[in-house]
């Protein structure tokens, strides 16, 4: 039953045919801004939106294809402003935190400087990344990163991640229909090319960190 569950939850059109356009809406929402939403297929989700964007444009009052675009990129901002939120609240008991074995300090301050430094790559290549796009605003908020430019970098990812991602399954399943009956492989695929970098960068930073301690 668990497994069941599973593999609904990370099935982009499940949530297309239950929930439609205010599902797609809460997904992007919550993969973006909340904790729980780390396991939710974002990239996927957005692809598979897009071939049927037309379809979610009619269901939604018939509006323009760009509208539904511009109303899932809201979303993915409005989530990453709830976890930067969350961030900058939790910030001050996490600084005043004593080290442990698990937490240290410095590791934060490490972080802030890097925020500082790399905040504009961070924060937008982050929408690319699976489950790292769930935590960045949150560290973001944690390690006080400038409002301002938070905001802009936001709004910036949120745009190329949302437009890149529908209006490619929106344009390649014009040009090649055959893409809709394999959306299995296709999901596969994306997913496994989005945490590939993901696994890399645990595998081998990994690594790094020994050899550095």
């Amino acid at each position: 039953m668990l497994h069941t569950l599973k593999d609904t939850l990370l099935n982009p059109e499940w949530y297309i045919q239950m929930g439609g356009f205010y599902l797609i809406l809460f997904v992007i929402f919550a993969e973006t801004g909340l904790f729980v939403g780390f396991f939710l297929p974002g990239d996927s989700l957005l692809f598979v939106a897009g071939i049927y964007l037309e379809q979610l444009a009619q269901e939604f009052f018939n509006v323009p294809n760009v509208v539904i675009v511009l109303m899932i990129t809201v979303a993915g901002i409005l989530g990453n402003f709830v976890g930067y939120w969350f961030g900058k609240k939790s910030g001050p008991f996490i600084y005043d935190r004593k080290d442990t074995f698990f937490f240290k300090k410095k590791h934060l301050y490490t972080a802030q400087s890097f925020y500082e430094k790399n905040g504009a790559l961070t924060i937008i290549a982050a929408r690319f990344l699976p489950i790292i796009r769930t935590f960045v605003p949150i560290i973001a908020g944690v390690v006080n990163m400038d409002y301002k430019k938070f905001t802009l970098y936001n709004i910036i990812g949120s745009f190329a991640w949302v437009f890149s991602m529908m209006f490619a399954g929106h344009f390649l399943s014009r040009e090649f229909p055959w893409i809709k009956d394999r959306l299995e492989v296709i999901v596969i695929l994306i997913i496994v090319i989005t945490t590939l970098p993901v696994v890399l960068q645990f595998v081998f930073g990994g690594k790094k960190v020994k050899k550095t301690t």
